[in-house]
């Protein structure tokens, strides 16, 4: 996975080996080897390139773009999640993935405001987060 997931990040920010790897602190040869997974970058380098790329160093080495949940979408920007798809049940209701719960500290019991913009879609906020925002707009 690291592999693929290196190449498709460099290519989709249109950066060349040379590029990257003077960005980095490599040869292109050794790039070239990172994305043919003929070998692994240490820890740094794993670091140095999430950073470039502005992901998580989890998603980096492990995501899975194959993955069905992961609807054959990119590695996301760090702070980012791709929870996978959910279904609308008959009245309305969607089952928010254990991931997600778990992110965002969402319990039994919690309430959820479910935003709307027409243009972009619905959006779900805790409530507690609402109420946070809008102590601080207020000053």
């Amino acid at each position: 996975m690291f592999k693929d997931n290196l190449t498709e990040l460099r290519k989709l920010n249109n950066m060349s080996q040379e590029e990257l790897a003077d960005r980095i602190g490599v040869s292109r040869q050794t790039l070239s080897k990172y994305e043919t997974g003929e070998s692994l970058p240490d820890i740094e380098k794993c670091k140095l390139i999430a950073d470039v790329f502005e992901v998580s160093m989890d998603d980096l080495i492990n995501y899975d773009r194959r993955d069905s949940g992961n609807q054959g979408l990119y590695v996301p920007p760090k702070g980012k999640h791709i929870f996978g798809m959910v279904k609308v049940g008959d009245k309305g209701q969607i089952v928010i993935p254990a991931k997600a719960r778990a992110i965002f500290d969402i319990n039994p019991g919690d309430n959820l405001i479910v935003l709307g913009d027409e243009g972009q879609g619905i959006a779900i906020i805790k409530e507690k987060g609402l109420l946070d925002m809008i102590r601080q707009a207020r000053g």
